[in-house]
């Protein structure tokens, strides 16, 4: 007779199989998959222990094991991650967004204030950041630019998802050099790659592996090259008084703050664990 699979005993299955494998959850992992596999809730995981599966859901769930064992991030699998309560279509042409990118989104957003704003989003990967601005409030116009025509893609798709694409607008470029050198951006926002080298070769499998190495590599030893290059190009293309924020790495905040202009005005705002995550400047016209 044929063994009989049931949630239960797939699930207890395979979160053996994942800890053999050294992944950091794997009953949560286990869950999760199957549940996109079963076209569940987690939660209906659990009311239906004993519901075995059939044939075709054992071969489909092997493959997404699979996936998961070889260190391929979940999110790639199921093709979507959650960021500010709102979900992305993520692929491998973007990077993953990350839950401290939601401070620089926070920050902006009180920034903002009550005051409609244009917005130039620079490297913008999934639209997360753009798109999280335009979702929340209705007087915001946001530019998007990344290097990557693929990222763009996913990026308009989920402008799409959220009914933002009669305001955000995408561009292929590199940094800021295709637009012209006019004041016009009342803030410009950056998640740009900040990992230096030797932090690269240092990455765990799911990201080196798996993320585009273009969105995480910020170029040089310090990992500051694309950093530099929007503080280098920002001053001409945002309004005075207007605001610059970036999202920057473990110990960058130390040397750019040595590196920025005595008459500059910044902040650097901590993230979660008390990391100087965001570079705040605010032009001051001079």
């Amino acid at each position: 007779m044929e063994e009989k699979w049931t949630i239960l005993k797939v699930l207890q299955w395979t979160t053996g199989y994942f800890g053999s494998k050294g992944i950091e959850q794997p009953r949560a992992d286990a869950e999760v998959l199957l549940a996109h596999v079963m076209r569940m809730r987690r939660i209906d995981l659990y009311l239906n222990f004993d519901r075995p599966l059939s044939s075709e859901e054992l071969a489909r769930f092997r493959e997404v094991v699979r996936r998961r064992a070889a260190s391929e991030p979940t999110q790639y699998i199921l093709g979507r991650q959650e960021f500010w309560s709102l979900e992305f279509e993520v692929t491998p042409s973007v990077l993953i967004p990350r839950p401290e990118t939601e401070i620089l989104v926070e920050k902006t957003l009180e920034l903002i204030g009550s005051v409609p704003a244009l917005i130039l989003d620079v490297g913008t990967g999934s639209g997360a950041i753009a798109i999280t601005l335009a979702h929340e409030r209705k007087d915001v116009r946001v530019l998007a630019t990344d290097s990557s025509l693929e990222a763009l893609e996913v990026a308009r798709r989920n402008a799409a998802r959220h009914g933002v694409s009669d305001r955000v607008r995408f561009a292929g470029m590199d940094l800021m050099r295709g637009l012209a050198a006019s004041p016009i951006f009342d803030f410009i926002v950056s998640n740009p790659p900040y990992v230096t080298d030797a932090e690269f070769l240092d990455l765990a499998p799911e990201i080196a592996n798996y993320e585009p190495h273009s969105a995480l590599r910020g170029g040089g030893e310090q990992g500051l090259d694309l950093i530099r290059g929007i503080l280098g190009q920002f001053r001409c293309r945002i309004k005075p008084s207007g605001s610059l924020l970036i999202e920057i790495g473990l110990g960058q905040a130390e040397i750019l703050e040595k590196e920025l202009p005595g008459e500059m005005e910044f902040e650097f705002i901590r993230d979660y664990s008390g990391i100087k995550r965001i570079l705040h400047v605010r032009n001051t016209g001079s």
